[in-house]
């Protein structure tokens, strides 16, 4: 897949992102990174990890105050990782490829009220979560 989903966390509907907590990404991330660990780091304080699930799948994850990019996930079971980590987040998925805002019920009131609306609520799984953001877009 050549896109890249985003992972933010809003809280009480405003509508710029909370920063993710880094000590939460890296126990997440962290056990599956197959990068240089020397890497993980930014002199600035991103991280950076490389992560691998158990099938072979595979995504390139960057998280900085803003949020989370995770870039080119393959399909398998990357998407359960990352739905690990929205999920303990208490994050959202942007999906810059056109299905919107991806989430649980649980955030949906933190939604900036103008994202609520076309918001797909889903259970956080990785299956939900791959179907979600690959299902084919009707214009």
């Amino acid at each position: 897949m050549g896109w890249s989903p985003l992972i933010y966390t809003f809280v009480d509907g405003g509508e710029v992102p909370v920063p993710p907590d880094p000590a939460l990404v890296r126990a997440v991330l962290e056990p599956h990174d197959v990068g240089d660990p020397r890497l993980t780091v930014g002199e600035d304080g991103t991280l950076a990890f490389w992560i691998r699930a158990s099938d072979g799948s595979e995504a390139e994850v960057t998280a900085d105050r803003h949020g989370i990019l995770v870039s080119r996930p393959h399909a398998g079971a990357v998407f359960g990782i990352i739905a690990e980590l929205v999920s303990r987040l208490g994050a959202v998925i942007l999906d810059p490829g056109g299905s919107g805002v991806v989430c649980r019920a649980e955030e949906l009131a933190h939604l900036p009220a103008g994202m609520r609306e076309d918001a797909v609520v889903i259970e956080m799984t990785g299956e939900a979560v791959e179907a979600a953001l690959t299902r084919p877009r009707h214009p």
